[in-house]
């Protein structure tokens, strides 16, 4: 049995080649693409669980790339990149990713932040609901949406994990190192600033004012907290 269905796209045919032999030596499904516009066309027939999507491609490029796949499609989706300033990474999350990993990087550190990309937090007791709300805020998460008054938006894999693991701890304080882990994988832990991010975008998807948050707020030196009383409906 297959352990997930992945979609290498990168330029370079000898890191394709390598990433084939690699992944599917570690029982994935592998399929490749060397353009963005490529991609996009086996996202569509394809249909994978994860998009390692290399960020410097010749075309439309790795960031149009992965906001295009991001705007159809539930899948993870890993940035591969050369550069590693701080500027490159906020890019890739606020493009859609779910993660980012710098080359060169070892077989066994991209094999673990694949495991992180493609795990799921499962539900709790308290928001096994498909549908829950708390004053203007309506989180589906079977369709992975929040609405707020008339604006609904569409949810990445890991922001819903995200509201996922707060709002089963609502009105909670949650680390940043729980949520981290929690969400990720024990491998996280210490990326305070690249959960920052994530919130920060989850917060212009639920939030009227996201300058001043209502649901999701900070903890100051802690984490997070999920404000509000969920009902099922």
């Amino acid at each position: 049995m297959s352990a997930g269905r992945i979609l290498v796209v990168d330029d370079e045919p000898q890191i394709r080649r390598i990433m084939r032999t690699t992944l599917t030596g570690a029982g994935y499904e592998v399929d490749d693409a060397k353009t963005g516009e490529e991609a996009l066309a086996k996202v569509r027939e394809y249909h994978p669980d994860l998009v390692l999507l290399d960020m410097n491609m010749p075309g439309i490029g790795g960031l149009a790339a992965c906001r295009e796949i991001r705007a159809g499609s539930g899948a993870g989706i890993i940035m591969l990149t050369v550069r590693d300033t701080e500027a490159d990474k906020v890019q890739a999350l606020d493009a859609g990713a779910d993660d980012f990993v710098n080359k060169p990087f070892s077989t066994p550190e991209l094999l673990a932040r694949i495991r992180a990309a493609l795990r799921r937090v499962p539900a709790s007791p308290q928001t096994s609901p498909a549908r829950v709300r708390t004053g203007g805020l309506v989180i589906d998460f079977a369709a992975r949406t929040a609405s707020n008054g008339d604006r609904t938006s569409h949810l990445t894999p890991k922001e819903l994990d995200l509201l996922r693991y707060l709002t089963s701890h609502a009105n909670e304080a949650v680390a940043h190192r729980e949520l981290l882990q929690a969400v990720w994988g024990p491998d996280y832990g210490d990326q305070v600033d690249y959960l920052r991010v994530f919130i920060r975008n989850l917060r212009k998807k639920i939030e009227t004012d996201p300058d001043h948050p209502e649901f999701v707020t900070t903890e100051p030196w802690v984490g997070y907290r999920f404000n509000g009383t969920l009902e099922p409906f």
